[in-house]
């Protein structure tokens, strides 16, 4: 290992082990934890928020979420940088949320609202095409009809299909064209 690895691996035991001590409420470590990250932390507050003042108050808010929950930092599912990194992106995106403020229209100022809601005409037409479409699936030779929905309804690709059934590319191509062609003749009779 280099010299560059070791210091960065260094300082990954070191936030890890401040991390957990400050997760002991231990106050000396919390202070090492926040010399070790805060330029980072701020800076990711500071590019989210766009403003100085914001970001120094998310950053007080983001320590104040890792004196409170750095005994829950399980150092198996996330390295510590990327720990914080979240809380502060998290609590700098929920400030930028909450400066949009929206403003409140009167109830007799507001536009009518439509009802997109089908008509029920609609409604059994609808019901009764998907009825045919199945009834017409349902004729078509099994390795046809498995290879259509397949594709179509779980978007798989023709070459996944043919590997999956262990045939050639051309004749999954062919199954499924010759199934459509089938498919189409019977919904259009």
């Amino acid at each position: 290992m280099n010299s560059a690895a070791e210091t960065a691996e260094a300082a990954r035991v070191r936030l890890i082990e401040a991390l957990i001590r400050t997760g002991e409420e231990d106050r000396a470590a919390f202070r090492d934890l926040y010399s070790l990250t805060s330029a980072k932390l701020f800076g990711i507050c500071y590019r989210i928020c766009g403003e100085r003042q914001a970001a120094e108050d998310v950053l007080h808010d983001v320590y104040l979420t890792i004196w409170k929950r750095a005994g829950a930092y399980e150092p198996a599912r996330a390295s510590p940088i990327t720990w914080l990194a979240t809380i502060a992106r998290n609590r700098a995106i929920d400030w930028q949320r909450a400066q949009t403020v929206r403003r409140a229209t009167p109830i007799e100022d507001a536009p009518p609202i439509l009802d997109t809601a089908p008509l029920a005409s609609e409604t059994m037409l609808d019901d009764e095409a998907a009825h045919q479409l199945y009834d017409c699936l349902d004729a078509l030779e099994a390795r046809q009809r498995d290879a259509i929905r397949t594709a179509f309804f779980d978007g798989v690709t023709y070459a996944e299909l043919a590997e999956r059934e262990a045939v050639p590319l051309g004749t999954m191509k062919s199954w499924v064209r010759r199934g459509l062609a089938r498919l189409k003749a019977c919904l259009e009779g």
